[in-house]
């Protein structure tokens, strides 16, 4: 096959864990003579991640909550990636289901690549495939919705948690004062300020103090959380270098969340997980399904799951799965690789024959 001439892509990245999945992607086409061009949104930890990588990045600024400020956020986006893009003349754009990138790919006429694993995100969902060339989505995606989808059979965290581009490494755990045979759980709490997160919920406070007082018996409890806590949980909060926390993950005893990234990290990994949120996805159904995760719609239940997660022998069940895991689903990494260098070919490869995509394992 004939691969393209070296490209110039633009990636617009809108979260932290957008990087993540591209990050690979970047440094292995980079080598290789292509250029990108990253815009970020400063959203949580996002540019703390960049500069740790040592990406060059443009910031696109925050973002807001109220809709009034997210439509005026809307043309702030894309008149900042409009003019990198005319400094930068993209061959291509890729992103995350971005509707920034779509925006301006389709001013621009360049092909905009866009991969999706979020079913619930009901306003980019709206507002990014009408302006995009093809969608990548994992086969558990559960919207039928476009002849533009092409179905991967992997999640898109296995981008930068397969073995080939992760390897836990003990002494980051040790440096936050954790030895990794110590038994410790790690709970996650969101802000739900999410557009998708409206009319959306976790767990009410009370719940979570019953919860983190019950696995204090069992165990060291870390929680990392998107906003404010009370006195008695706050004491619980740890500050993770964004770039150690799947170290922290791989070696947990537990997660217990509201982030559904997180709780698909964790199965990846071969740590047992808790989700509980009333949103749901393709990849944490099939997770449940297939292997071990437990999802909660609410904390009906939370404590009797809890309990079975803490029995002995879970978390060697869990990396059992984990190896699982590995060896059915493919290298998205690789996979994304290859496509996006022999676009638009690679598009007419997949849909003539779907199993393509296992070359990639």
């Amino acid at each position: 096959m004939n691969r393209l001439k070296e490209m110039k892509i633009l990636i617009d990245l809108g979260h932290p864990a957008h990087i993540h999945y591209f990050k690979n992607l970047i440094w292995q086409m980079s080598e290789k003579g292509h250029e990108f061009c990253l815009v970020a949104r400063d959203k949580e930890v996002l540019h703390q991640l960049l500069n740790h990588y040592q990406f060059p990045f443009v910031s696109r600024g925050k973002g807001s909550r109220s809709f009034a400020g997210k439509i005026l956020y809307l043309i702030k986006a894309d008149r900042i990636i409009y003019r990198e893009a005319r400094k930068f003349n993209p061959d291509l754009f890729l992103s995350f289901a971005s509707t920034y990138a779509a925006h301006v790919s389709r001013l621009m006429r360049k092909k905009h690549i866009a991969v999706d694993d979020t079913e619930h995100a009901k306003f980019e969902l709206m507002m990014y495939p009408p302006f995009t060339d093809v969608i990548l989505n994992p086969v558990c995606f559960s919207k039928k919705f476009s002849e533009k989808q092409l179905f991967f059979d992997g999640y898109i965290e296995l981008s930068y948690l397969h073995p080939r581009y992760f390897s836990p490494s003990a002494d980051r755990v040790r440096s936050y004062g954790i030895s990794p045979g110590e038994k410790y759980f790690i709970v996650r709490f969101v802000s739900w300020s999410a557009s998708h997160d409206i009319g959306q919920r976790g767990l009410d406070m009370a719940t979570k103090q019953h919860l983190v007082r019950k696995l204090e018996k069992a165990g060291r409890v870390l929680i990392s959380a998107e906003s404010a806590l009370p006195p008695e949980l706050e004491k619980f909060r740890i500050k993770i270098n964004p770039a150690d926390l799947h170290h922290l993950i791989y070696y947990s005893s537990l997660y217990i969340g509201e982030g559904a990234t997180t709780a698909s990290e964790a199965i990846i990994l071969g740590t047992p997980a808790i989700y509980i949120n009333t949103l749901d996805a393709g990849t944490i159904r099939e997770q449940v399904t297939k292997y071990g995760l437990v999802s909660l719609r609410d904390a009906g239940t939370l404590m009797e799951q809890l309990d079975i997660q803490l029995l002995p022998g879970a978390k060697e069940k869990a990396r059992e799965t984990s190896g699982k895991i590995i060896r059915e689903k493919i290298d998205v990494t690789a996979f994304l690789v290859w496509f996006v260098e022999n676009y638009p070919e690679s598009e007419i490869i997949m849909r003539k024959n779907p199993d393509y995509q296992y070359r990639f394992k």
